[in-house]
């Protein structure tokens, strides 16, 4: 893979940081944008803007045609079934919240058993904690080993007749563990638990594939997919959607209205009230037309080979210490430096031009079972190269000085 080429489709990095060539390492955070889909949401507004699914004239027919065709794109990007499979949200967070209030509003009772991960980022943990305090469920947590994993056997020995659903996040943020989703889903689907999963990690670095991973509900966040903010996926199989109740009331997602009843539509319609972020749904077409023009196996490919590279480089340095040795890894390096907070590493670091994620990621409970309050986390995306990794490291050498000299 060129990267200079693929760097240069992304006019942030034609910009300078405190004088230096920006070295961007935050994309679990949020991935930067191609001018593509600057470009999309741009001509959208100028050229094409119109509130989509209401108005008949011309420009909301085109603009909810153009809606409507990344929804058809995304269906095929996952492999779900069903167009109707794909519910916009506003983010990763909302979809989660969409399953937790829905499915436990519906299913979940006194004693029943919700299974997480000590992995979890908080938005597949405080969503699930809503529903103990209202409904008197029991949230379990499978433990992370010393490699910063959780596996298959950890879930298993957790799961009773009281388990009503388990999520679980695809990639961990912070150690980068791939978990066994498809195993997961097997064990599962044995006792008819429905599968959760947060994809925020997993959708823009490997291959998804609904049909083949058999999960019930998957969330993705669409900003860490070269995509704009304030837009998320969910996916769920539509036996799901068509049994849930709505998550919000408004206008766009009824059936008919009067004053002694209201009906609802199907799947999506019914859990997209209101006016969505259109232009935003509209630009993340882009994203994925990007991810599909390099290829995800190429991408993961280059993402692997650029964290081979870094996890190597890095490790050389006595000073410091990476979280977590899983298996299977994601494009994620968290680590520590002794005697140095992590705010002040990203501080040091930024001085070089560097960008990197400073604290507990949205993962405490996982920084507490470890025994850390923070760490510094470089993460990968497309754009980063070889050279990229050499400047952390010896912006990583700099900091040391400046603090432990």
């Amino acid at each position: 893979m060129d990267t200079k080429d693929i760097k240069s489709k992304f006019p942030i990095f034609r910009n300078k940081v405190n004088g230096k060539q920006l070295v961007y390492l935050d994309s679990a955070n949020s991935s930067q944008k191609p001018k593509t889909v600057i470009d999309r949401i741009s001509k959208f507004y100028s050229k094409e803007f119109s509130n989509v699914g209401r108005s008949v004239h011309s420009l909301a027919v085109t603009a909810t045609n153009r809606f409507e065709e990344t929804r058809d794109l995304m269906q095929k990007y996952v492999n779900a079934k069903s167009r109707e499979e794909i519910v916009f949200t506003k983010n990763a967070t909302e979809a989660i919240n969409l399953v937790a209030s829905t499915y436990g509003e519906k299913f979940i009772e006194s004693g029943d058993e919700i299974l997480i991960t000590e992995l979890e980022h908080h938005a597949n943990y405080v969503p699930w904690h809503f529903i103990r305090e209202k409904k008197g469920a029991i949230i379990k947590f499978a433990k992370c080993n010393e490699r910063g994993e959780v596996d298959i056997d950890e879930i298993k020995k957790l799961v009773t007749n009281k388990t009503k659903i388990i999520a679980v996040t695809h990639i961990s943020n912070v150690t980068g563990a791939i978990m066994p989703i498809k195993k997961i889903v097997d064990l599962a689907s044995q006792k008819k638990i429905p599968v959760l999963v947060d994809g925020c990690q997993g959708a823009p670095h490997v291959k998804v594939d609904m049909q083949e991973l058999g999960c019930d509900f998957y969330a993705i966040s669409c900003h860490k997919m070269y995509g704009p903010t304030g837009v998320g996926i969910l996916y769920a199989k539509k036996k799901w959607l068509d049994i849930l109740p709505p998550y919000q009331g408004g206008g766009g997602m009824i059936d008919q209205v009067n004053k002694d009843n209201i009906s609802f539509p199907g799947s999506p319609t019914k859990y997209e009230a209101g006016t969505l972020q259109t232009a935003e749904v509209v630009g993340f077409s882009e994203s994925i037309k990007f991810i599909e023009d390099v290829g995800i196996k190429n991408i993961m490919k280059h993402e692997k080979e650029i964290l081979e590279y870094g996890l190597e480089k890095i490790k050389k340095n006595n000073s410091v210490k990476i979280i977590g040795e899983p298996k299977n890894r994601g494009s994620i390096i968290s680590f520590t430096i002794k005697g140095i907070h992590p705010h002040d590493i990203a501080t040091i670091l930024d001085e070089d031009g560097v960008a990197i994620r400073a604290g507990h990621h949205c993962c405490q409970i996982l920084h507490d079972k470890m025994g850390l309050a923070a760490s510094a986390r470089a993460s990968l995306g497309i754009y980063n190269s070889k050279e990229d990794i050499d400047i952390l490291s010896n912006a990583i050498k700099k900091c040391n000085k400046i603090f432990n000299n």
